[in-house]
């Protein structure tokens, strides 16, 4: 069993342990974690989540001197970000974590190191998805899409097909974004909203259809968005 570890100890990193052991479950099909506890610079070292120990912060992480795999359940792509890029132990890898029920098409889908994809989404063919992405329950991607590192997609967001969505996208629940738009690095999508044009980089867009409200101070370097990492579950 190799040994795995979570950064975030919230009800998303929760959320998280429960796909680990759905996909212990499955013996025969996945390989087994075995699952050491949470990592979180935000709750007291020691501390007991649902019966397994806070283990310390980011900084912890560096001197782990064996081999740990290692899920950042964190919603917020900047945050996200900000903890890997903390991180420099070679010891520490990212697996890629798929719930065993997810659709993914068999041609040319590829997935980066570090993302989580929940109970009940569908990914089809022709896909590129980056690293540290999470598609969290019920999420459709439709057919030549390109998404980039550090997206997050809430729960019940439909994609349609040959979008492209730059680095450090946040989507919020029930979204949907229509065929051939493009979202820019950076920006975040409000709950509900409906993406029937392309979206510049670094604002916060809502209604139906969407339209940006805010524009944020700073966005991520977001100008390359495949890749080149092949799927693999672990």
């Amino acid at each position: 069993m190799k040994k795995i570890a979570i950064y975030g100890a919230g009800g998303f990193g929760r959320e998280v342990k429960m796909l680990i052991d759905q996909i212990n479950e499955t013996k025969s099909k996945y390989s087994q974690w075995d699952f050491k506890g949470y990592y979180d610079d935000g709750m007291e070292k020691g501390r007991m989540v649902n019966g397994f120990p806070v283990l310390g912060g980011a900084e912890d992480l560096n001197s782990i001197e064996e081999p740990m795999a290692l899920l950042v359940a964190i919603g917020n792509p900047k945050v996200k970000k900000s903890i890997i890029e903390k991180i420099s132990n070679n010891n520490i890898s990212y697996p890629v974590l798929i719930h065993p029920n997810v659709q993914i098409g068999t041609d040319e889908v590829k997935i980066g190191e570090g993302t989580i994809i929940c109970a009940g989404c569908i990914i089809t063919v022709n896909i590129s998805i980056g690293k540290h992405v999470i598609l969290n329950l019920g999420c459709t991607i439709g057919h030549d899409t390109i998404i980039g590192d550090y997206c997050s997609f809430m729960p019940a967001i439909n994609i349609s097909g040959e979008v492209t969505i730059y680095e450090g996208v946040y989507c919020g629940t029930g979204a949907k974004i229509i065929n051939q738009a493009t979202v820019g690095a950076g920006t975040v999508i409000g709950m509900g909203a409906v993406v029937t044009k392309s979206l510049p980089e670094g604002c916060t867009a809502v209604g139906m259809p969407a339209q940006p409200v805010k524009f944020h101070n700073t966005v991520p370097a977001g100008n390359k968005v495949e890749s080149k990492n092949t799927i693999t579950q672990q």
